[in-house]
């Protein structure tokens, strides 16, 4: 118990952080968590093979009752454009199963750079004051949908994120407010979160290695000790972000994701 006492703190911590983040920004955490949770089982002693696939896989499943708690505070505020979660839904329950099931065949710096190189373009874009020049000025009808449903989808569900590091930006590209994205994005995180951690508690099951605990390659402890922390955190964000100006939440959540992509650039270097 004494061993595994540090390693709670620091999960809880985290849950934290990533609770008042699904709130502040739509996202389920999983930026936050999949650093710590990777570190923290490395501390742990768990077999390297497995670092990023447990971190991953328990991430998605913390994502899960987060989600569903940031999601239901930005619905009770009107903040959830359901005609884009019809749209989407489909591509991106599939796509985030196919990208659990994947996961394993892809090295972890690859992944890291994607996501870098992404999450620093996206955080330009909303940094720069380019609110009131949208992309286009609706979201894509079905075929658009399925192409960028299907890879907010699968890359997400790569990296154990909720999906608003891609689904914001991609929404306010197509003339979608920026609160109302972000209460978009945390549905859409739950849609990625449920599916996904699926692949990955089929691909983990019987690998050895794997800390106390685990069910496939996610940790149900850390599952637990995270989840409630986290889902309290998320009504805290939501208020956070109604309170703020359109413009200050756009420049939040671009800093927040340059500042995360040069800090994923520089580990993968």
């Amino acid at each position: 118990m004494e061993q595994i006492l540090p390693l709670l703190l620091i999960m809880a911590g985290a849950g934290a952080v990533a609770g008042f983040l699904a709130g502040l920004l739509g996202i389920g955490g999983g930026i936050v968590m999949v650093p710590a949770l990777y570190f923290a089982f490395e501390a742990f002693g768990v077999t390297s093979a497995w670092h990023m696939h447990m971190a991953v896989g328990t991430s998605l499943a913390i994502i899960i009752p987060t989600a569903i708690s940031s999601a239901r505070s930005h619905y009770r505020r009107d903040a959830i454009d359901l005609v884009i979660i019809r749209r989407w839904a489909p591509w991106l329950v599939v796509s985030a199963f196919l990208g659990g099931g994947l996961a394993g065949e892809l090295s972890s710096r690859t992944l890291t750079l994607f996501f870098a190189i992404m999450a620093f373009l996206m955080g330009v874009k909303l940094v720069l004051p380019l609110e009131d020049k949208p992309l286009t000025r609706d979201v894509p009808g079905t075929l658009g949908s399925a192409v960028v449903a299907f890879f907010i989808g699968g890359a997400s569900s790569l990296m154990g994120i909720g999906g608003a590091t891609f689904s914001v930006p991609a929404m306010t590209l197509f003339n979608v407010p920026i609160h109302r994205a972000v209460g978009t994005a945390s549905l859409i995180g739950l849609l990625i979160a449920l599916p996904a951690t699926m692949g990955y508690l089929m691909e983990g099951a019987g690998i050895p290695g794997r800390p106390p605990y685990s069910f496939g390659f996610v940790n149900l402890a850390a599952v637990a000790v995270v989840a409630p922390i986290a889902a309290l955190m998320a009504p805290l964000g939501v208020r956070t972000a109604h309170a703020l100006s359109r413009r200050r939440l756009s420049v939040i959540f671009g800093v927040f994701l340059i500042a995360t992509a040069i800090r994923l650039a520089l580990d993968a270097f």
